[in-house]
């Protein structure tokens, strides 16, 4: 597993007491061997970094987040492009924490890391090797979650919303054009390109379907979105409170992780599920017949 090749990858480095791979391996659910290859070399440069004899956790913790949000800019934002920032992170976070089909939020960041200004990131508590339709759409309004907050509190949209858009096209021709979840498409698979985002003039381009075929095509898409966004926008709207409260807390601090949320806002509804049902089979096993 996991643990195993990162006990591989580290054996010529000396680790901490307080390195437990087995640990550091249950919160890297979905890396593969190069990423866990990645994460150790990232934990030595930190150590290194900070002139440390031995890799320590916060070296592991440095380097996860760096194999997963990409390394920190040195970019100075403005006083509007932070607020800004933080909106639109606080929205993506909120909507994981309120939607129990996304996964835990791991960390929040206004600072700039890879190619974007803020990053929301996720940890995943579990192998996942298939997505339903409700995760599916659950996953849409997450995507979209920064752009409704930048619209609800500024009145207008930006440009840090590009790649979220972008990706929420992917999944929704995906599941327009090849996973049958549309009503109105059915149970059909088309073949497309990346270079065109509207499924349906792909398809047309390709003599794959009518003319009509095509525009249906493209308005299931657009409806998918637009409910994604509405859906956003609904939830965000009706906390926004706590909306409020985790922006506040990014210009302050410019990262915050599940902790600091939990803090802030409370439990998240998937966390609360989890233990409500625990609570349920405590008193189911207090309710069962005794054996005499």
């Amino acid at each position: 597993g996991r643990a195993a090749i990162l006990k591989v990858h580290s054996r010529k480095i000396p680790l901490s007491d307080d390195v437990d791979l087995q640990k550091i391996a249950a919160g890297t659910i979905g890396f593969s061997g190069a990423d866990l290859k990645n994460l150790v070399n990232e934990a030595a440069l930190s150590a290194t970094r900070f002139n440390k004899d031995q890799v320590d956790n916060t070296d592991f913790d440095n380097a996860r987040d760096r194999v997963l949000m990409g390394p920190p800019r040195e970019e100075i934002l403005s006083v509007k492009e932070r607020e800004m920032t933080a909106y639109h992170e606080a929205g993506h976070a909120l909507l994981a924490w309120l939607l129990p089909e996304i996964d835990p939020v791991h960390k929040v960041t206004v600072i700039p890391r890879g190619r974007a200004l803020g990053v929301t990131q996720l940890l995943p508590d579990e192998e996942r090797y298939n997505m339903g339709e409700k995760q599916l759409h659950s996953q849409l309004a997450f995507m979209l979650g920064g752009r409704a907050a930048e619209g609800i509190v500024f009145g207008e949209h930006t440009a840090g919303a590009a790649d979220d858009i972008k990706r929420a096209t992917q999944i929704t021709r995906k599941m327009v054009g090849q996973w049958g979840m549309s009503d109105v498409i059915g149970p059909v698979a088309f073949r497309h390109s990346d270079e065109n985002p509207f499924l349906g003039k792909d398809m047309k381009s390709q003599g794959e379907c009518s003319e009509e075929t095509a525009h249906v095509i493209d308005q299931e898409m657009q409806r998918f979105m637009n409910a994604a966004e509405e859906r956003a926008e609904k939830i965000l709207t009706e906390n926004r409170e706590k909306l409020d409260l985790l922006a506040k807390a990014l210009v302050e601090q410019e990262a915050i992780d599940s902790n600091d949320i939990k803090r802030l806002i409370g439990v998240s509804v998937r966390e609360q599920a989890s233990l409500d049902s625990l609570k349920q089979s405590g008193k189911d096993s207090e309710s069962d017949p005794q054996p005499e």
